[in-house]
């Protein structure tokens, strides 16, 4: 469901994008708006749920959890003991209950999840799959692909703009 969305919106969201400590009275004088439309634009997005949360981005290799990898998993339809099925979201929701777990995507192809992971270290990944990933029901394989460099990592979501005439 897309929602309708002015230019000031778009370009409301563009700025909080870049830089969500911006104050309203910036953004207003930055977009040319009154205050007033630029807190009920802002409420109003943040009502339709197009603006879900507000958060700090901090440098994880500063906080000890520098090494990433994405895991691919295979989820076993069917439990092993008693033929039972097995949900491919309960899998991933019991994934995403890990604290070294950053997302859980259910995809397709070869794998049925995507899983992104930060840790302190290539040894704490390996002990991460090992002692706790491979542990959880259901789980059939993982496939994991460490991380040499990160050449772009965002959180932002490309803003279309309208165009004018």
């Amino acid at each position: 469901m897309s929602l309708k969305l002015d230019e000031k919106d778009l370009a409301i969201l563009t700025l909080i994008q870049e830089d969500s400590q911006q104050t309203a009275k910036q953004i207003a004088k930055k977009i040319n708006a009154p205050l007033t439309t630029v807190f009920a634009k802002i409420k109003r997005m943040e009502e339709q749920g197009i603006i879900r949360e507000y958060r700090a981005i901090v440098a994880a290799e500063k906080l000890g959890a520098g090494t990433s990898a994405f895991i691919l998993a295979s989820v076993s339809y069917r439990s092993k003991s008693d033929g039972a099925p097995i949900s491919q979201r309960t899998v991933a929701e019991e994934i995403a209950k890990f604290a070294e777990v950053q997302e859980v995507h259910i995809i397709t192809g070869d794998y049925d999840l995507l899983v992104k992971l930060r840790a302190e270290s290539v040894d704490a990944v390996g002990k991460f799959v090992v002692d706790k990933l491979r542990l959880i029901s259901g789980l059939e394989k993982t496939l994991t692909c460490m991380v040499f460099e990160t050449v772009k990592e965002t959180t932002k979501v490309n803003v279309p703009h309208r165009r004018q005439g």
